[in-house]
């Protein structure tokens, strides 16, 4: 779809644009500057419509922070069916963006809202970053370690939604960890062992991760054993819950992840799993990878560990285990 756009490339001053498929575009404004541009919306979620509100900012949020930089001001996006939906649930899903905004210290100074037949709901963001501590998710080094910041599961929690069946531990669970800040990501901009970072979102763990190895002309390896998963996703995925999502997501770049072939099914869907407001992943110097994971968890990702690493050949990811 995007093959006959012009290459945005072109333009000197725009240092990140859409050719690595990044979080968000980034332009130069001068040597201590670069403006940072996102925007991220989708339809609900979850049924609530403040949690709705709440998760989809923080999605949005979390493009800013996944290039190393600092949310500034947000513009929020809106459709909503006037006639299905009451003007109290239209405030609440309003308001649960502002308070995600609230937390990250932005202001929402405008926006736009029309007529639509589905809610939905996201933002356009601007940040701020040095133009020297971009972190982009096409500069992973060979022999590099991966570290994953948040848990798998959460397109697998939004599976048992849908029928009815996530239990009310699940759903704390889900909206926990959808409503929780990247906000590390602007930490990892000042660390100059951090060479590359991502947030893993739509495209599941797999996907995101082969991104990243297209970019760098590099080949990943995960454990399985090591990934970080929801503790409730985890009882949900056994029992062969998985989304149609996760299933286009592997049609799509299966052919160049390599699993053990007695892996079992339910394991491949979380390979692939589409996760809202997901965790960073980082490729950082093997040496400091240790601190990272420290610093991770002192800002209250409790689910972050080293997931894999990165080595020289072609793009390729490779699960162990």
């Amino acid at each position: 779809m995007l093959s006959k756009l012009p290459a945005a490339a072109a333009n000197p001053a725009l240092l990140v644009g859409y050719e690595t498929g990044d979080d968000a575009a980034v332009y130069k404004v001068n040597d201590e500057q670069g403006v940072i541009a996102t925007t991220d919306f989708f339809m609900p979620i979850v049924d609530d419509p403040f949690d709705y509100g709440r998760i989809a900012a923080t999605n949005a949020l979390s493009d800013v922070y996944a290039v190393g930089g600092k949310p500034i001001m947000a513009l929020a996006i809106a459709g909503f069916p006037v006639n299905g939906m009451s003007q109290d649930q239209i405030q609440q899903v309003l308001a649960g963006g502002a308070s995600a905004c609230a937390d990250a210290g932005v202001p929402i100074a405008g926006g736009h809202t029309i007529d639509a037949p589905e809610p939905i709901y996201g933002l356009a963001v601007v940040g701020l970053v040095h133009p020297d501590k971009i972190k982009r998710n096409s500069d992973a080094k060979a022999g590099d370690v991966l570290i994953l910041g948040k848990g798998l599961g959460v397109g697998i929690l939004g599976a048992a939604m849908n029928k009815d069946e996530l239990s009310a531990e699940g759903y704390v669970e889900m909206v926990d960890t959808t409503t929780k800040l990247n906000s590390i990501g602007a930490d990892l901009a000042e660390m100059t062992e951090v060479n590359a970072v991502t947030d893993v979102t739509g495209f599941g763990l797999v996907g995101h991760l082969y991104e990243l190895c297209e970019g760098a002309g590099l080949t990943a390896t995960l454990d399985w054993d090591k990934l970080p998963i929801l503790p409730h996703a985890l009882d949900y995925a056994q029992k062969g819950y998985n989304t149609g999502a996760a299933n286009r997501n592997w049609d799509s770049f299966g052919a160049d992840v390599t699993v053990p072939d007695d892996m079992d099914q339910w394991k491949r869907n979380l390979l692939s799993d589409p996760q809202t407001s997901g965790g960073l992943m980082v490729s950082c110097a093997p040496e400091h990878a240790a601190d990272i994971v420290n610093l991770f968890h002192e800002q209250g990702y409790g689910h972050a560990t080293i997931i894999g690493a990165m080595a020289a050949g072609a793009p390729h990811v490779t699960v162990r285990g």
